[in-house]
């Protein structure tokens, strides 16, 4: 089954760059292009659309204004000139980050992590309702191996940049992630995001002091955005 691409890019050039990029990968289908966000939102509820590869800097509305109006958006990939949107584009979800110009191999590292988050939400999929008597797990790509976690060993997860860090009580999972998707993935009733940078297991919670929270044998921070959410529901339990 093909993997259906949209791109949305006010650069004729920019456009082209990708469209001869994706001919390389066959499992890639280009189902249309658009030069700015409305024509790119029209394309977008007439076709079915895997991926998003988006400018960011484009007439009419920018690609972060457009992604945020999207209630359930497709797989994005953002492609633009400038670095300093990386940690917003990152905290909307979005695959990778390219930075123009970018060259084909930097294209191909993309192309692993779409094909890495499709694998993860199939098996995420399958596997959401386990049999009579198992616990409750996320199945997690590290080191090219699917790697079941269960959720009752969950200590924290903490931002890596790219990467996440899984911690439970006997592990250090490396996974190439962000904490918007994880979050997804994980129940609210029993995790909360802490930090721009953490999520932790609310169950797991030893200690609260001042602006930080105890769990394991770890101090993480509370961010100050974060902190009204957080201490209300750890004092209200």
């Amino acid at each position: 089954m093909s993997i259906k691409c949209l791109i949305i890019d006010d650069e004729p050039l920019a456009i082209n760059v990708i469209k001869n990029f994706l001919i390389n990968f066959k499992n890639f289908e280009l189902v249309g292009t658009a030069q700015d966000a409305v024509e790119g939102f029209n394309l977008l509820s007439k076709k079915e659309v895997d991926v998003i590869f988006l400018d960011i800097n484009m007439p009419k509305m920018t690609g972060l204004d457009f992604l945020k109006s999207l209630k359930n958006p497709p797989m994005v990939v953002i492609t633009t000139a400038y670095r300093e949107y990386a940690v917003e584009s990152f905290e909307l979800d979005v695959v990778d980050y390219l930075v123009k110009p970018f060259a084909l191999q930097r294209f191909m590292k993309t192309i692993n992590r779409i094909e890495q988050r499709l694998e993860e939400k199939k098996i995420n999929k399958t596997e959401s309702a386990p049999v009579e008597g198992e616990k409750a797990h996320v199945f997690f790509k590290v080191d090219k191996k699917m790697v079941k976690v269960y959720l009752d060993d969950i200590l924290y997860i903490e931002s890596l940049k790219d990467y996440i860090r899984i911690k439970t009580y006997d592990q250090n999972l490396i996974n190439h992630n962000n904490l918007v998707s994880v979050a997804d993935l994980l129940p609210p009733d029993d995790f909360i995001r802490i930090h721009r940078s953490y999520i932790i297991a609310i169950k797991k919670v030893k200690v609260i002091d001042g602006n930080q929270v105890e769990v394991g044998d770890k101090l993480l921070p509370i961010g100050r955005n974060y902190q009204k959410e957080v201490k209300d529901l750890l004092l209200g339990q």
